[in-house]
């Protein structure tokens, strides 16, 4: 029966099994990585894949040290010394003549030292932050590798963890032979190499808890991926990209190198707000932050091709309480170990906003607060994103309904059946007529006036059909027909002035 790796473990599976018949259970429109055994090269590395216990982690190799067989074989290190600055790992049998010196150590080195002086007792030491040490270490500072990928691994190491196993990477030709596929009927071959996901840790998630520096970034990130997707819009040779949020507003929060497997989101230009996933290392940019790191199936991002949607799992999972009945949001809580504190404890209620707002925040303190309202105040809508896909995406870029399950917009007023809301579009956005209507405008029907009237912007629903005039009382040609209002009775209770609050109901 052929052997075959999935996801970095070897198993055995029966002659003439295919995809299908050993992922019964995936999502048939993911891609998963094959590489077959033909493309595989065991040849000389620089770069060497270590297994831990809680994640993987890259090192690529000093030249002129003795790093390939210092690395090579070793697996099952157990924990050794641990504190803020370094994770050690070992002992085991080396042999060189310790230096007896301090040096100095940049974060990520990856340094081999001894207990005692003793090199039959050696450690493999990675450096989590930058210091000066006599860590044992042979010649001029015992640096044998440096991590180029699974940096924030390396930062949860703690002292129950080991080293599973340290292997050279497998490099594979770019060919017809390491490819995706979404094809379940390919039958698995001895040797082949199947990826089927990719596991992302967010930046800031660390051994020691959670830094919020790049909260707000990396709550953009998991909002890009809260369907645990990356569909790839581009491809090219240092990285794939995915832009869902292309037009989203991003701050640099961490601007360093990038490095294979880190993630990025672009914070300036064209394809703001757009999720990069480098395959190769590049200069550092101004124009991205780093919002995570690849810790496993690096493989499938280095194959994946355009059109490809890429199963994806982050670390953490985003905590978005907005828009969930109260009950379901201190359910949520409790599954992050949250403090959770609501402004009303009572039945039939929703959240609509949440205190810390990001996720590293609120995971950092420990609690969360929400505010609610009645789920009675909470208007149902539909959006037409196949007649009107750009006005129903600047809706629910400032409405909010980008970033939540629960949008809002505050009531300008009410007359001749007609109920206006106004949404704060910039003069830079334009509304282009689209989706205007042909013919009388039924009741309930949702729209946004166009550039073609001075009321830009404004959004309206009819309380009753008008055969004249759009929702927002302009002319057919300054309307924009963008949905419709599924609770029209509840838009009749509404006062002037008030804030509105919009779910959106997908069809």
């Amino acid at each position: 029966m052929p052997s075959i790796h999935i996801d970095g473990t070897i198993t055995t599976v029966p002659d003439g099994f295919t995809i299908d018949d050993l992922l019964p259970e995936r999502d048939k429109n993911h891609s998963i990585g094959i590489i077959r055994p033909v493309t595989i090269s065991r040849a000389e590395t620089k770069e060497f894949l270590i297994k831990t216990t809680v994640g993987e982690i890259v090192v690529e190799t000093v030249p002129g040290t003795d790093a390939g067989e210092i690395l090579t074989g070793l697996s099952g290190i157990k924990s050794g010394w641990h504190d803020l600055q370094v994770a050690s790992f070992g002992p085991f049998l080396s042999s060189f003549v310790p230096s007896r010196k301090p040096f100095r150590y940049e974060r990520g080195d990856l340094a081999l030292g001894c207990g005692g002086y003793d090199p039959s007792r050696s450690f493999l030491i990675f450096c989590k932050k930058t210091h000066s040490a006599d860590h044992g270490g042979p010649g001029e500072n015992g640096i044998i590798a440096r991590v180029i990928s699974g940096m924030g691994v390396m930062d949860r190491l703690g002292d129950t963890d080991h080293l599973i196993s340290i292997e050279p990477v497998i490099s594979f030709a770019e060919s017809s032979d390491a490819r995706t596929t979404t094809d379940g009927s390919v039958v698995l071959e001895v040797g082949m190499h199947v990826v089927t996901h990719i596991r992302v840790q967010a930046e800031g998630k660390k051994a020691e808890g959670y830094d919020p520096t790049t909260a707000i970034s990396v709550d953009r990130m998991l909002l890009a991926l809260k369907d645990q997707v990356f569909a790839v819009d581009k491809r090219m040779s240092n990285h794939i990209r995915c832009d869902i949020l292309a037009g989203t507003d991003v701050p640099c929060e961490e601007c360093t190198g990038r490095k294979e497997g880190t993630v990025l989101m672009r914070t300036s230009g064209k394809n703001r707000g757009s999720l990069y996933f480098y395959t190769q290392d590049l200069p550092r940019s101004l124009a991205h932050t780093v919002v995570g790191h690849v810790v496993h199936g690096i493989e499938l991002c280095k194959i994946a091709e355009e059109g490809d949607r890429l199963r994806i799992i982050v670390e953490p999972l985003q905590v978005d309480l907005v828009g969930m009945s109260l009950e379901n949001a201190r359910t949520e809580a409790e599954t992050f170990n949250l403090k959770f504190t609501p402004d009303v404890d009572g039945p039939d209620r929703i959240v609509i906003s949440q205190i810390p707002a990001t996720t590293l925040e609120a995971l950092s303190q420990g609690s969360i607060e929400v505010r609610t309202i009645p789920d009675k105040q909470v208007i149902s809508i539909t959006l037409d994103d196949v007649n009107a896909p750009r006005t129903s995406k600047i809706f629910r870029e400032y409405s909010g309904l980008k970033y939540h399950a629960i949008g809002r917009l505050p009531m300008l007023f009410s007359f001749d059946e007609v109920t206006l809301f106004k949404a704060k579009i910039p003069k830079t956005t334009s509304v282009l007529p689209e989706n205007t209507p042909v013919s009388p405008v039924d009741a309930g029907i949702l729209a946004m006036t166009n550039d073609s009237c001075k009321g830009v912007g404004i959004v309206g629903v009819r309380s009753v059909p008008s055969s004249e005039f759009g929702p927002t009382s302009e002319p057919f040609s300054g309307t924009n027909i963008i949905g419709t209002v599924i609770d029209m009775e509840k838009v009749a209770d509404l006062e002037e002035g008030e804030m509105v609050f919009f779910r959106e109901v997908r069809q």
